[in-house]
């Protein structure tokens, strides 16, 4: 409904019957408020000189916000280890679902510690294609490093009949069964976790610049991905985003670049105009493959990767140190030539 009135006199009631009509607060000051990304009702105020107030209230609830120009340029956050460190999380969950399965090989319960886990999440991308190349030696990008923890063989599920995945196709299915426990268990196990330092008033930082677009894109599947974004980023805060992209959403997981690739798609930006932040070799080398700017803020597990070799654009612990978007894009919203100047760890 569209409420116009005109007071001749008395300031003060022409404040108050606004306020009242409105029911809402406006500003004495000519202004459009509308929301850049949420559905929030938008409202318009007029103001003329003080011998004759014009008041213009314009209250559409429920209409959309007039659309906001395309982004210039984009800022891409991964999940776990970039949020929120949550691959302990993630490890203890495999573990208790490798003992609900009863898992053995070779009598001996599967058991992933926390150095082949590191080397495990420096590797391989998605939890499923983890599981493959535990137990097949398969799926690693060429050239990747091995590990004397890898089976290479399927195991024994003994809690579940018993017996050995006879090919790859069996295999899979019991895959697939491991990860749907397992995400049961980590949604539990990651309720109380809680943000990385500084990343998300990065976040605030880049939702409230003008033509920045910022989104999530974790190779986690969706039901454990829902719970570490409801838990650490909010309802709230993931409604302003401007893309969500999970595991499940992509055929290819990371270190393929078609989570990245996805998401400058559906934005309408080049890669050169995006900006990545992953905490993990895989993460990066998805960001590079897909030609983006790539910042990593790296993890105990992590931090001896030499990331810069790789092709990092910059690295750091964490944004502790109170890091905004202007520390990698400029007030025109392009990407800067340098990202994190005197806040990086320096290269080597």
């Amino acid at each position: 409904a569209r409420l116009r009135t005109t007071l001749a006199t008395g300031y003060m009631l022409r404040l108050l019957l606004a306020l009242a009509t409105a029911d809402a607060l406006l500003l004495l000051a000519p202004r459009r408020l509308a929301s850049r990304r949420a559905g929030l009702a938008s409202m318009t105020l007029e103001i003329s000189p003080p011998d004759g107030f014009v008041w213009g209230v314009n209250l559409d609830e429920g209409s959309p916000p007039p659309p906001s120009p395309p982004p210039s340029a984009a800022l891409l956050f991964d999940c776990d280890g970039v949020l929120v460190e949550t691959e302990e999380l993630h490890r203890v969950a495999y573990n208790m679902a490798f003992e609900e399965f009863g898992l053995q090989i070779a009598g001996a319960p599967v058991v992933w510690s926390k150095e082949y886990y590191s080397f495990l999440a420096n590797t391989v991308g998605g939890g499923k294609p983890k599981m493959r190349y535990h137990f097949t030696g398969l799926g690693a990008p060429e050239g990747a490093r091995t590990h004397q923890d890898t089976a290479k063989v399927w195991p024994a599920p003994t809690a579940r009949g018993g017996a050995v995945p006879a090919d790859e196709a069996a295999g899979m299915a019991l895959v697939d069964e491991l990860q749907d426990f397992k995400t049961e268990c980590y949604k539990q196990l990651v309720t109380k976790a809680g943000p990385r330092p500084g990343v998300l008033a990065l976040m605030d930082s880049a939702i409230a610049a003008p033509g920045i677009a910022v989104g999530i894109c974790s190779a986690s599947t969706r039901g454990g991905f829902e719970k570490v974004v409801d838990a650490v980023v909010g309802q709230e805060r993931l409604a302003r985003l401007d893309v969500v992209i999970a595991g499940d959403d992509v055929s290819r997981k990371k270190p393929h670049p078609e989570i990245y690739n996805v998401a400058a798609q559906r934005l309408g930006l080049s890669s050169a105009d995006c900006v990545v932040v992953e905490d993990s070799i895989v993460g990066l080398r998805a960001a590079k493959a897909a030609n983006m700017r790539c910042v990593i803020t790296y993890t105990p597990e992590t931090q001896a990767e030499d990331f810069y070799a790789e092709g990092a654009d910059a690295k750091l612990l964490d944004f502790s140190s109170g890091v905004e978007v202007g520390a990698l894009f400029s007030p025109e919203g392009a990407v800067l030539p340098e990202l994190l100047p005197g806040v990086r760890d320096p290269r080597p």
